[in-house]
């Protein structure tokens, strides 16, 4: 069985530099590169590097930054088959600035992502018959989210939902959610409780199981994340790395809770190797340049002495 994902599909201008320039302000930076992102091609990338099949529903322009995100996601081995190829908008584009702490900044001009419409997903769904987990954010249409939902449970499979970004998150998406994945500014927007350490990772997962969902991964980034299944919890503590780009990392996340899942694995072993992915994640540039693969994984692993199922069953 393979993964699908529906997401989108931008060109990430990457600026680093020492400092963020104040409202008004000119500075100089450091560097900057043109590389392949959006959230749902990052996760799908990330499933496929973690070795998994994967299928991608999103939308580009019919223009040359276009191309090149289907040449890369095609060189990572995604599925593009589904990618549609819009003549009304351009290719979406996210401006990324980075400082000196790893920190980031985002500007996302959302363009051909736009244009994914619930007539595009009920298309692809007629022949997506391979999968059993979806997996979704919100950088796409909200009815076009939810409509990929409702047809996967149709379909039987697990339903992940990567509810980010904060700006983008409807409600009405948990109603058909297996799994939620939110961080701390998501949280925060989704039910007004401030996550700042694990007895408050452990009110607001309760809020969400009051809400419909049952199962969650609360993400405290480096405070570690707490793993919550049905009235029980579970605290995963954090991988100390030094960290060159945190961009990404939430969506290389995603990808191996997918795999995990996928595979068969509980949602707390899924969460222990999500959290090795993501920590690796975070120490190489680029939304998906920086993902690993699954035997860059192992060779962390093995330099860390860090342990999990999902990789012991992979050796």
């Amino acid at each position: 069985m393979c993964i699908t994902v529906v997401g989108s599909i931008n060109t990430d201008v990457v600026a680093l530099t020492d400092d963020y320039p104040q409202r008004g302000e000119t500075r100089f930076g450091n560097s900057i590169d043109y590389l392949s992102g959006g959230k749902g091609a990052n996760q799908a990338t990330s499933v496929a590097k973690l070795s998994k099949g994967v299928k991608i529903i999103g939308a580009v322009g019919n223009d040359l930054y276009g191309d090149r995100l289907i040449d890369s996601l095609n060189e990572n081995g995604v599925s593009t088959h589904f990618i549609k190829r819009s003549n009304t908008f351009s290719t979406g584009t996210a401006i990324i600035t980075i400082d000196q702490t790893a920190e980031n900044t985002m500007l996302v001009l959302k363009g051909a992502n736009d244009d994914l419409l619930t007539d595009d997903i009920e298309k692809a769904f007629e022949n997506i018959n391979d999968s059993d987990v979806l997996l979704v954010q919100m950088e796409v249409p909200q009815d076009t989210v939810i409509r990929a939902m409702q047809l996967a449970k149709h379909k039987g499979m697990q339903v992940i939902l990567d509810p980010a970004p904060a700006e983008g998150i409807t409600v009405k998406a948990l109603e058909y959610a297996d799994v939620i994945t939110p961080n701390r500014q998501e949280t925060n927007h989704l039910i007004g409780i401030d996550v700042t350490n694990i007895e408050t990772a452990v009110s607001a997962a309760k809020a969400f199981e009051n809400m419909g969902v049952s199962n969650s991964i609360i993400k405290m980034a480096d405070k570690g994340s707490v793993v919550y299944r049905s009235g029980h919890w579970e605290y995963i503590e954090p991988i100390n790395v030094q960290p060159l780009d945190t961009v990404g990392a939430g969506d290389a996340f995603a990808g191996a809770i997918a795999c995990s899942i996928s595979d068969g694995y509980d949602l707390v072993e899924a969460a222990k190797f999500a959290n090795i992915v993501g920590a690796l994640k975070v120490t190489k540039l680029g939304a998906q340049t920086g993902i690993p693969t699954l035997n860059e994984v192992h060779a962390f692993c093995e330099e860390r002495g860090l342990t999990c199922s999902q990789l012991e069953a992979t050796r």
